[in-house]
């Protein structure tokens, strides 16, 4: 039987030459989807060794090669061993939760082949476009499985291709922004936007509004009325490009040093990717605890301020932007930003696989984004949305991690809106689950021979919190059901966990 790896390994090419597009993207949807099945409704086998064994709740036993990126799916029948597809894949997973939950659902199905569809368009357009050069957004368009632990991390509305590649991060786009005018009574704004009006020139009476394009797209219907009566205009786009982060909607513009995030009326993991009015209403009080917990921490941790929005009255949600700053007063000199669900992913030139020593490359990541994350919450009660796409690691010409940069005010939570407990549930998640335990299978995954948690437990070992000691000795730890949270339909924001091992404990 032929096997069909992973594509890319962490330091190899996007496409090697002779590889076949439509199994390297069943392979690469089938590893998320794998991993949340065997993780939230599969029970393991005793046998040890590979291929590793699970028994569905149907009974049926399913077998996968590898752990942290699950492949070559097959199941039991009468006739022994047989391979499975990902669209019978798809099937399988279907009828097992359908049998595990006693519910239906007819969309995350669709969405998982989307995803798989997907990832076959992004891997034909890496096949023949070259990366950029900047090392920055190399890491951020470099994403191409994407949250490894949720069923269709690239699924993108089941939409044509036509209509989301023009501005998908992983086919290393760029364009410029559509620039609106807005007229000034129906402007509503809370924080620092000035930045916007340098972007171009409103005509008076009117403010200076840029947009998304592809959201433009999305929200037509509902903004038409607007430019039939003049409240909006079309100034045309700017001069510059912006590039698209791995957050999709969240757009990167060198010239200004800025980035902007746009509402986008597309599911994406878990969520419809619109500004929601609750969030920005509770922006400045979140941001502004998010910038004084890191600018008191003991180091060059830096936040990026979220540091305001502005929208229309009449489309609130579909046309709001927010302001975010750019890394001009926040950078370590001389250092150059990375993100790090780039560095786990891997791509061709990360610097966790540039012959470094990976123990001592370790130890000073772990230095880097434990502290900061970790005193936030014992001393300012900030609870940072700290996994691996709203955290920027930053390295010295040499490729050694020497800061840390978060972002994203909208993931923050705050004490007591939250209960300590449940604050620190969601810390150890983001951080630990999401975050560190990612990062430390990709390292052991590159670097056989190479324990990566004596090195985790030292750096939170060192944070005298009252929940430290039991962190490092519980049995186990929150793991995200991302497969049952959008099989049954619930909030993505409602997160629900099961007890995963606990490897600080071994």
């Amino acid at each position: 039987m032929k096997r069909v790896d992973l594509i890319p390994p962490p330091a190899g090419d996007d496409a090697p030459p002779g590889a076949d597009v439509a199994e390297r993207a069943d392979a690469y949807a089938a590893a998320p989807l794998l991993n949340c099945l065997l993780r939230e409704v599969a029970d393991p086998l005793p046998r040890a060794g590979e291929p590793r064994g699970y028994r569905l709740p149907s009974g049926r036993l399913l077998r996968v090669r590898g752990d942290r990126r699950p492949a070559e799916p097959q199941v039991h029948t009468a006739g022994g061993w047989r391979r499975v597809g990902h669209q019978e894949l798809v099937e399988l997973v279907a009828a097992e939760l359908r049998l595990h939950t006693g519910l239906a659902n007819h969309e995350l199905p669709a969405e998982m082949a989307d995803s798989r569809d997907v990832v076959a368009a992004l891997l034909a357009v890496r096949a023949r476009t070259t990366a950029p050069d900047d090392p920055y957004l190399r890491s951020e368009q470099s994403l191409i499985t994407g949250h490894p632990r949720h069923p269709a991390p690239k699924a993108r509305g089941g939409g044509p291709v036509t209509g989301w590649l023009p501005y998908a991060p992983e086919a290393r786009a760029r364009f410029p922004l559509v620039l609106l005018a807005l007229r000034e009574d129906t402007v509503v704004e809370e924080g620092d936007t000035s930045a916007l009006d340098a972007l171009g020139e409103a005509p008076p009476g009117y403010r200076l509004l840029p947009a998304h394009p592809w959201q433009l797209e999305l929200a037509g219907s509902e903004l038409a009325p607007a430019f039939a009566d003049g409240r909006l205009l079309t100034l045309g786009t700017t001069a510059f490009p912006a590039w698209p982060t791995a957050a999709i909607r969240t757009l990167w513009v060198p010239e200004r040093d800025l980035f902007l995030k746009f509402s986008l009326d597309v599911r994406i993991t878990n969520d419809i990717r619109r500004l929601w009015r609750h969030d920005l209403r509770k922006l400045r009080r979140t941001d502004a605890a998010a910038t004084r917990a890191l600018a008191a921490a003991d180091g060059p941790a830096a936040w990026l301020s979220d540091r305001g929005y502005r929208t229309a009255d009449f489309a609130f949600e579909a046309l709001a932007v927010l302001v975010r700053d750019g890394f001009s007063g926040h950078l370590v000199p001389g250092a150059t930003p990375l993100l790090a669900a780039g560095l786990v992913e891997g791509y061709p030139g990360s610097p966790p696989d540039g012959g470094r020593d990976p123990a001592a490359w370790w130890e000073a990541y772990l230095a880097q984004v434990v502290p900061p994350a970790l005193t936030a919450f014992a001393d300012h009660g900030v609870v940072l949305e700290a996994h691996v796409q709203n955290t920027l690691v930053a390295v010295d010409a040499d490729g050694m991690p020497v800061q840390a940069l978060f972002r994203d005010a909208e993931g923050v939570k705050l004490l007591p809106d939250v209960s300590r407990a449940a604050g620190w549930e969601r810390l150890v998640y983001c951080l630990v689950v999401n975050h560190l335990a990612e990062f430390a299978a990709a390292l052991a995954e590159r670097h056989p021979g190479l324990d990566p948690w004596p090195a985790v437990r030292r750096a939170l070992a060192r944070h005298d919190l009252p929940e430290t000691d039991a962190l490092l000795t519980s049995p186990t730890l929150p793991g995200k059901t991302n497969l049952l949270l959008r099989w049954t339909g619930a909030d993505g924001a409602d997160a629900r966990y099961l007890p995963l091992p606990n490897p600080l404990a071994g």
